[in-house]
């Protein structure tokens, strides 16, 4: 697992609901799908963080 990953991947998410929901209190849609787009990114870096600590347990396992 990859600590400096994974706080990215916070950090991406946190900078993705505060442009979220930055765009819902102005209208801008613009700025509301970049935020779900930033959030979808961070789920995406989560998940392959996970991947890799479920493919190193099963390496280690072998």
């Amino acid at each position: 697992m990859s600590i400096e990953d994974r706080a990215e991947a916070v950090a991406k998410n946190i900078e993705g609901k505060v442009q979220a929901a930055m765009g819902e209190m102005t209208g801008s849609e613009k700025d509301k799908i970049e935020g779900h787009h930033k959030q979808d990114q961070a789920a995406a870096l989560h998940l392959k963080e996970d991947i890799k600590d479920k493919a190193k347990e099963i390496v280690e396992q072998a």
